[in-house]
């Protein structure tokens, strides 16, 4: 085996693009494994755990490049290949159009206010790295287009002056943070293909909306908006400004019957803000929010069903051969990519269990925090970090129980099923008494498949369930039995 960590100073590129040549460099079969990242915090933990010594002076703006060749033969040639290999693959992720400025095309416009000056665009959709965002927005602001920010790490001080700007302007600010939107049928970041209907969302969590779009679509009902707010815009810094702003958007159009607000859980002086809001529309408004005695989402699903007069179904699920075996005294782990699902299947365990939550070893991970996601792509995206902790997990003998849930859509991970199974059945063949849960947010047009994906899932050996609240709730019965499992109504 050979090492080899290389520093490269101010060469910047989005965790997507690294994600994507750190795997293709590691499926070559000279190469025992590979790190490409950017030199944050995060990542030189990353690139510790995988044996590789980062020098000290690598920082956040540095792209740090670690490869480990397995055998480099006689000539000594396998790294310098592994190397060349590399520079082709990142040349090739930041190539620009063959075309662009060719025989009279238009060059790429340089600003946002360039490009939106060229069509007829009414949203602009930002992913930069956060603590850049803020003249790219006030520069779509400016050309009179709604924004949505993708990115996060924005500082909050900058969120309200984009808020307010929006709010002078007529406009609206999607985010920062907000990873899902649907506008007039179009999809928006991690979007589901989903059928058009007459519920308008509100949604100040990215993965919140995607189970509700998705639960409406199993019941054949669909939407008219999905308008992402950011996770924070319901904190006392924020206060609403931009769940405000979309539910007097959604209250106007004609198309929406009904309005459901998903929230991370909200400051409760700005929800009593919010309430007083929707009492006031026409429109009427069903709240989805990850506290006691609160809807989760999907009883709040079920609740915008019959208010439309729509039949409730059965929720979609897939049970594994033979069904899984109660393992009674011990650990509920749950590892989550969205934080709104991480924070509901608390709040089910916590109604049931009350103090013993903890005491017991009990405890939920939401791997799209900010804190996992400095440098990295969101694990929607690029698995790894899940996939370490789903494997650290499984040998924990006070672990029993593992639940996960896999989001499906439009620029989430193309196959998610393909790492995930592999490591599932690896685990239970590992730990035979272990047990493991699946919620699968998607619907069957997603490009993923969803049925799919559930039956991968299934034959390693996972319960797989469509509704997160249920899927939750049967893994709180395999640690407990005294718990009844199914959707209160």
């Amino acid at each position: 085996m050979r090492d080899w960590v290389e520093v490269r100073r101010g060469g910047y590129h989005d965790s997507v693009t690294l994600m994507r040549v750190s795997r293709q460099l590691s499926e070559r079969p000279d190469v025992a494994g590979a790190m490409v990242a950017m030199g944050t915090e995060l990542n030189r933990e990353m690139f510790g755990r995988m044996g590789f010594a980062v020098p000290d002076d690598a920082g956040p703006d540095d792209l740090v490049v670690a490869i480990r060749v397995e055998d480099e033969g006689p000539d000594g040639t396998g790294l310098d290949e592994a190397r060349g290999a590399l520079d082709g693959l990142l040349r090739g992720a930041s190539r620009p159009s063959a075309r662009a400025g060719v025989l009279g095309e238009p060059a790429p416009a340089r600003t946002t206010g360039a490009a939106a000056a060229r069509g007829d665009a009414t949203v602009a959709l930002l992913s930069v790295p956060g603590p850049y965002v803020f003249p790219e927005a006030m520069d779509a602001l400016d050309a009179g287009l709604n924004v949505m920010i993708f990115s996060d790490n924005v500082p909050v001080a900058q969120e309200i002056t984009l808020k307010e700007a929006a709010a002078r302007r007529g406009l609206i600010v999607m985010g920062p943070d907000c990873g899902t939107a649907v506008v007039g049928g179009a999809g928006l970041g991690f979007a589901n293909a989903v059928r058009p209907g007459p519920v308008g969302v509100v949604a100040a969590s990215g993965t919140g909306a995607q189970q509700l779009m998705c639960l409406l679509d199993a019941a054949g009902t669909g939407v008219s908006h999905v308008l992402g707010v950011g996770g924070r815009d319901l904190s006392p810094e924020v206060s609403g400004r931009s769940a405000l702003a979309a539910l007097a958007a959604l209250d106007a159009d004609p198309a929406t019957e009904l309005i459901v607000l998903v929230s991370k859980p909200p400051a409760p002086q700005v929800l009593d803000l919010i309430r007083e809001a929707a009492r006031r529309l026409d429109t009427p408004v069903v709240f989805a929010l990850p506290l006691p005695g609160e809807d989760d989402l999907t009883r709040a699903a079920e609740k915008a069903l019959r208010a439309l007069g729509r039949p409730v179904p059965a929720w979609p699920r897939w049970t594994s051969r033979g069904g899984a075996a109660p393992v009674p005294g011990r650990a509920l782990r749950g590892l989550f990519a969205g934080g709104t699902l991480r924070d509901e299947a608390e709040m089910i365990a916590r109604d049931a269990l009350g103090r013993e939550l903890e005491a017991r070893g009990h405890r939920f991970t939401d791997f799209g925090d900010d804190a996992y996601t400095r440098g990295r792509a969101h694990p929607m995206i690029d698995p790894t970090l899940r996939l370490e902790a789903l494997r650290a997990e499984a040998a924990d003998d006070g672990c029993g129980v593992l639940l996960l849930d896999v989001v499906l859509g439009y620029g989430a991970e193309p196959d998610p099923a393909a790492a995930l199974a592999p490591a599932v059945a690896a685990a239970l063949r590992d730990r035979p008494g272990l047990r493991v849960v699946v919620s699968l947010c998607g619907t069957a047009a997603d490009p993923q498949d969803r049925d799919r994906q559930a039956v991968a899932l299934c034959e390693a050996g996972a319960d797989v369930f469509a509704s997160n609240a249920q899927a939750t709730r049967h893994a709180l019965t395999l640690v407990d039995g005294s718990i009844v499992e199914g959707t209160p109504r």
